[in-house]
């Protein structure tokens, strides 16, 4: 997704959490190049090391010429020397101390796994962040423990401790690390013809050098839950706020009317009998529960293998479920005036979003962008060869609105592949205007209320966001030449400078509210927002040596993209391992997996959690006995 790669350059170095060398799929799709922000390619690693992120450049990229000599890679490369050489003595001494400062900060640095956390007394009042004993967080270095002492639960107490200044730095010191590190000073050298005729250009269109300051825009709506829920609320009571009653009832009538539809074109089923909404719950149960304990085929619950459970194997038979699953409908007939190829989920899809919406007030900072949907590694380790090809190819795209707050999904948007014309899945992938349209259609109810949205480089546009501007939408979004609708943005800022830079430099172009950045960070990196002020500095990283200065409006998102990261990383594991072949049942099982992780924040944002403190598996392991009517409802772990 388009923020891990922005991530892979934002956030702190992980030297073990990189990738295999050269330029991965997904930083050549995010359009990062040796000429547009990225480096040259890495290839240090072997190729058994993971690549889940790719954190700043982790992977020791060799020397950029831009870069003064004595940098982070230029330091390790010289202690490898040393110990290479075989000298003792000082020599070896300082060496090793070398390399011990630089894996302590990577560890020290590195993101909590823990991201819906575990139940116990030290889990925060952010849904998904924990210090259990069992999270890496808590096993994490003491300078991690001191840094992270005045640090919020969100991204901006992170943002706010990254600001606040060193204790045992002195001003002499920290102009010496400013100046060291580019001190967020303008490109030097004055311009050339070249640039000259583009800074014309820019003018012409309305683009200056002269910044002002710009307040930030004024939230006016309130966030978190809108319902108090009891202490006593079960699992069920908190996801029926999503999936109510009447929604069940209705997926019985349509089911019934389904099967009764199938056998007047195809012959009676004798084996069949209509279905009751207490079946309808444990079959939701049933599928919900491959969702925790994942296994190839929702029908390996009543086998004899490896991924049997027994225990509730005995609510309902095989057959029934079968049965159950071969006729299950939303929508039972087309309407004749209906042409939408989604017309027998989206009844379904706007009830959720409906729930979505009076359940939930989102807060300010939100991110538009495409969650990840993949398979289940476990499932994906169970497949052929050739099933894996068949399954991997989804017909639907999926975006989402989410508060960068909480990681509630406010809404979702399905982009379905009806062909291969302009309105395919290949044509949103390459087409920013086709990108628009699903910004549009998922922020067309957040006007108003001075939203701050947070997009990726094919959303990105000029155009869009003065649009969103007269709708009360402020944005901050990464900007991509290869990506981006580039429309009405000055040539000057979209080609890289002829001088060296050092990281922390930037460029700054202004029209009206609108603010164009071009940030240097081993590459450059360019960032259009009406969000944030131009004159205001924030720093992207805390180091031992120094911080990277930058704008705020790249600090801002950096921290609550990272939040994002961290919870893409953890939800799709609790996604539903049932995989239909129907395009309608995949975004149908993605929907109501999206609908218990909603729930689950609401769970932990409420006083219920207070009392039964469930983790996100036990939360699931609940909802499962509470659908399939087991009388045992105590957490099994």
């Amino acid at each position: 997704m388009w923020y891990l790669e922005m991530l892979s350059w934002l956030l702190p170095p992980m030297s073990l959490h990189t990738h295999r060398g050269g330029w991965c799929g997904r930083e050549r799709e995010a359009g990062f190049s040796p000429g547009a922000g990225g480096g040259p390619p890495a290839a240090c690693l072997p190729a058994a090391v993971p690549e889940p992120l790719l954190l700043l450049g982790c992977c020791l990229r060799p020397q950029d010429p831009a870069e003064p000599a004595r940098g982070e890679r230029g330091r390790l490369l010289a202690a490898a020397e040393m110990m290479a050489e075989g000298g003792g003595g000082p020599a070896r001494r300082k060496a090793l101390s070398l390399l011990e400062a630089a894996r302590s900060r990577y560890e020290s640095l590195q993101i909590s796994d823990d991201v819906f956390g575990e139940s116990g007394q030290d889990s925060s009042g952010n849904p998904f962040y924990s210090t259990s004993a069992d999270s890496r967080s808590a096993a994490s270095s003491q300078d991690e423990e001191d840094d992270e002492e005045d640090e919020g639960p969100g991204p901006r107490g992170r943002a706010a401790r990254r600001r606040a200044p060193r204790a045992a730095a002195t001003p002499a010191e920290r102009r010496r690390q400013r100046q060291g590190s580019g001190g967020g000073s303008a490109v030097p050298g004055g311009p050339g013809p070249m640039e000259e005729e583009e800074e014309e250009e820019a003018e012409k269109g309305g683009w200056t050098r002269s910044l002002r300051d710009v307040p930030p825009p004024h939230f006016k709506d309130g966030s978190g839950p809108t319902r108090k829920m009891p202490l006593t609320a079960s699992a069920m009571d908190f996801f029926q706020l999503f999936v109510p009653d009447n929604v069940l009832k209705n997926m019985v009538v349509q089911t019934n009317m389904y099967a009764k539809k199938y056998q007047e074109r195809f012959g009676s089923d004798d084996a069949w009998i209509d279905v009751t909404l207490t079946e309808m719950k444990a079959f939701l149960g049933y599928m919900i529960s491959t969702s925790i304990h994942h296994c190839e085929s929702v029908l390996s619950i009543w086998s004899s293998g490896f991924y049997s459970n027994k225990s509730i194997a005995l609510i309902m038979t095989q057959s029934r479920f079968e049965k159950i699953l071969k006729y299950f409908h939303i929508v039972a007939f087309r309407s004749s005036q209906t042409t939408h190829g989604l017309y027998k989920i989206q009844p379904f899809l706007d009830s959720l979003q409906n729930g979505f919406d009076s359940a939930f007030k989102p807060s300010q900072a939100q991110v538009l962008h495409e969650p990840l949907i993949d398979e289940d590694p476990v499932f994906i380790a169970t497949c052929t060869e050739r099933e894996l090809r068949k399954r991997k190819k989804r017909k639907f795209s999926l975006w989402v609105r989410q508060c960068s707050s909480t990681g509630f999904i406010c809404q979702i948007y399905v982009h379905l592949k009806e062909g291969s014309g302009a309105d395919g899945l290949d044509a949103l992938k390459n087409k920013p205007q086709l990108h628009s349209m699903v910004a549009k259609s998922l922020c067309q109810n957040a006007s108003g209320k001075n939203y701050i949205i947070f997009t990726g480089p094919s959303i990105t546009s000029l155009n869009l966001f003065e649009e969103f501007e007269k709708q009360e939408i402020y944005c901050c979004g990464l900007l991509s030449t290869r990506k981006s609708d580039c429309t009405g943005l000055p040539p000057s800022m979209l080609n890289n400078p002829e001088t060296p830079q050092s990281r922390g430099q930037y460029r700054i172009r202004m029209k009206g509210n609108m603010s164009l950045i071009c940030w240097y960070n081993k590459g450059h990196f360019r960032f259009l927002t009406n969000a944030y002020s131009p004159v205001q500095q924030g720093v992207i990283i805390k180091r031992k040596s120094g911080e990277i200065p930058c704008p705020l409006a790249v600090e801002a998102f950096a921290a609550h993209l990272s939040y994002i990261c961290k919870y893409d990383d953890k939800y799709s594991k609790y996604f539903i391992s049932h995989k239909p072949n129907k395009t309608w049942q995949q975004v149908f099982w993605f929907a109501i997996s999206i609908a218990i992780n909603n729930a689950y924040i609401l769970y932990k944002m409420s006083e219920a959690y207070h009392v039964s403190r469930y983790s996100r598996a036990q939360f699931g392991e609940r909802l499962v006995k509470e659908l399939l009517g087991l009388e045992d409802t105590s957490p099994s772990h």
